[in-house]
């Protein structure tokens, strides 16, 4: 069983799903929490619900988020345990809130089209499709994490996700059975 900030042990597992826009991070998340009975935190929902933000970048055409904000109002949530975080980004978390970091990986081609029918244009959809290309969510989780809990999903179909859910379904069972 993993310990908390205040060396009280989780009884339940915090999982990370990162990746860049596109990959199914939501979609694997709301799955695996129905699967799971673990709470999905929808990091970019958040920020928007709770003005945890800096301001809009009209560039990206998002929110500038506030790291800060951000953990401080996750803390108590990660302490408890129990709880899916699904954000593109992973460097800000702090280290001991996860027990699993997955990083969730597509083709180029496919994201290409999953952000184009979102309306991703320009810069914002070169950046994301060279984001993957160079693997950046995968190094930063790797040098974020210990290795041993970080792992790379390919997910480019509804087959994949499902593979997926079931995946991590069982890894949570077997972290619950063996805490």
């Amino acid at each position: 069983m993993a310990q908390n900030g205040s060396g009280k042990k989780r009884e339940r597992p915090n999982i990370l799903i990162t990746g860049t826009p596109g990959t199914g991070k939501t979609t694997t998340s709301s799955a695996l929490a129905e699967a799971t009975n673990l709470r999905h935190i929808n990091v970019g929902e958040l920020v928007k619900e709770k003005n945890l933000h800096d301001g809009w970048d009209d560039q990206f055409d998002s929110y500038i988020i506030n790291e800060d904000l951000v953990c401080d109002e996750l803390e108590d949530l990660m302490e408890e345990g129990g709880n899916i975080v699904d954000y593109h980004g992973c460097d800000f978390f702090p280290e001991r809130w996860f027990d699993h970091v997955v990083v969730l990986q597509t083709e180029n081609s496919v994201l290409y089209d999953r952000l184009s029918k979102r309306g991703y244009t320009g810069q914002k959809l070169s950046n994301n499709i060279e984001c993957e290309i160079f693997q950046v969510l995968l190094e930063e989780a790797k040098e974020s994490y210990p290795e041993d809990i970080v792992v790379a999903l390919k997910s480019d179909c509804i087959e994949d996700i499902s593979s997926n859910v079931s995946t991590l379904t069982d890894w949570v069972r077997n972290w619950s059975s063996s805490s």
